[in-house]
């Protein structure tokens, strides 16, 4: 059985805070940028990020998918966005982006803790059925990509500008 325990990349990105802060914590963007997120929805009449809100994550590895619905757990805008998300089998892990001035940008660092592990039965799931052999190097490797994508979108200019 593999484990996990935390992990953590940061990027340099050439916008400001509050503007790479505005893309995460409008967690229906998150397809965007995430490779293993395919669709997120605010819950229970929340609009944007509030502490305490909740929002569904449909999730994706190769032909899996299932859902979670993960708490916000902290908004500090241009500052900070996190969230836990708790499955019965797959145990919580908490997620966090820091924004930090840098250069004229933003330095941004996303991780990840896990504050309960993931059981053998939820093994079998986030392993995507055995496939995922590593998958501390795919979650490593999907932040890598994620940071990336987000850089891609936050310094994009708008259209006629």
């Amino acid at each position: 059985m593999q484990t996990l325990d935390r992990d953590e990349l940061s990027i340099h990105v050439d916008a400001p805070p509050e503007d790479v802060y505005a893309i995460v914590a409008d967690v229906t963007r998150t397809p965007e940028y995430s490779p293993e997120i395919a669709s997120c929805v605010w819950l229970g009449g929340a609009v944007g990020p509030a502490l305490g809100a909740r929002f569904k994550a449909q999730n994706k590895i190769g032909k899996s998918r299932w859902s979670n619905k993960p708490i916000v757990t902290a908004v500090l805008p241009g500052r900070e966005f996190a969230f836990a998300r708790a499955e019965p089998l797959c145990g919580i892990l908490h997620w966090r982006y820091r924004f930090e001035p840098a250069n004229g940008g933003t330095r941004v660092t996303e991780s990840y803790e896990v504050v309960r592990p993931i059981t053998r039965a939820g093994w079998i799931i986030v392993s995507n059925f055995g496939r995922d052999r590593n998958r501390r190097k795919t979650m490593h490797d999907g932040m890598a990509e994620s940071l990336q994508r987000l850089r891609t979108l936050a310094e994009q200019k708008p259209t006629g500008a």
